[in-house]
Formats: structure tokens, sequence, C-alpha cells
């Protein structure tokens, strides 16, 4: 076992809501500039159908912003064994 503590104090997953957003922005605008270039529908549509394609994405840009705020801060942080 690594010792990993996987409860964290409240509030601590506040910074992966930050990466949260900025993962489902990034993802909605892939998917819209790829459906623009697909279908060439009015911008209202577009933006539409990109959102409802990303609605299944949204647990998984959820998990891994999680992730990536947990390694973010292992980075800053490092937790010493020795400390415990």
């Amino acid at each position: 076992m690594c010792g990993l503590l996987f409860e964290r104090e409240h509030g601590y997953f506040v910074g992966a809501m930050a990466i949260s957003y900025g993962l489902a922005v990034a993802l909605v605008a892939i998917l819209f500039f790829a459906v623009l270039a697909i279908t060439h529908w009015s911008l209202e549509w577009v933006l539409l159908v990109a959102s409802l394609a990303f609605l299944p994405l949204a647990p998984l840009c959820l998990r891994y912003s999680r992730a990536l705020w947990m390694a973010l801060d292992r980075r800053i942080d490092p937790i010493d064994p020795e400390d415990r």
C-alpha cells in the first residue's frame, strides 16, 4: 500500500473544480468545432449539439480533474512517510 489518504479535509477539491471547468470548456470547444466542420449548421445548433454530446463525458471530466488535482497537490507538497 502506498499510504495515500483519499479522504481530504473539507474543501480540498475546490481546485479540482477549476481543473474540471477548464477540461469541460476544452472538450466542448473541441466538440463544437468538430460539429461545425462536419455540419455547417448555425452556431446555436452546433453549441447545443456539442453541449449534449459532452454530457456523457462530464463524469469522466470530474474524475480526471480530481486525479490531476491530487497529483498537483502531491507535486507541490509531498507527504513524507516519516511525518505520520
